[in-house]
């Protein structure tokens, strides 16, 4: 005599919510996905890119006729941005720079800039990974310059 244990029945309440369980681990990693995509999305670079890319060109040239370098240096929780022409070291009439992650703005820094004979310098803290630093600048006669600059920071040095 052989002992069999009774096979359980497949029911349709029993397929309707084995359907329902997988769709809801489907829906709920869908939707986990979508809230960290969009609170981690830092927004727009330009408000209106077609009025931003009708001027693009003549930016660009401007801005390649003065000639500007810019080199960014980071080590020690010290941050040096130098800017030059010609080897000659450049001092804009203004200038701003904020510094931050390219996925999210939630660690941007807007810097108190400090100058040397170089450049200019400041403290800050980068954890590891990819760090942007934008810089905004205007020439005494007005002319602006912006840039981003990329780095990449690994065990807190460039």
């Amino acid at each position: 005599m052989t002992d069999t244990k009774p096979v359980k029945e497949l029911t349709g309440r029993k397929v309707l919510i084995i359907l329902l369980s997988a769709f809801g681990i489907i829906l709920t990693a869908n939707m986990t996905l979508l809230y960290n995509a969009i609170n981690t999305f830092p927004g727009l670079e330009v408000r209106n890119t077609y009025v931003a890319s009708q001027t693009f060109d003549d930016r660009a040239t401007a801005q390649r006729a003065l000639g500007w370098v810019l080199e960014v240096k980071y080590a020690n929780g010290q941050m040096n941005l130098s800017i030059a022409a010609n080897n000659t070291f450049i001092f804009p009439e203004t200038i701003d720079v904020r510094v931050g992650r390219p996925t999210h703005d939630r660690e941007d820094v807007i810097p108190v800039l400090l100058r040397d004979t170089i450049g200019y310098w400041f403290k800050i803290d980068l954890g590891e990974g990819k760090w942007f630093i934008y810089v905004n600048a205007e020439t005494a006669d007005g002319k602006p310059f912006q840039q981003r600059l990329s780095m990449f920071v690994t065990d807190g040095h460039d």
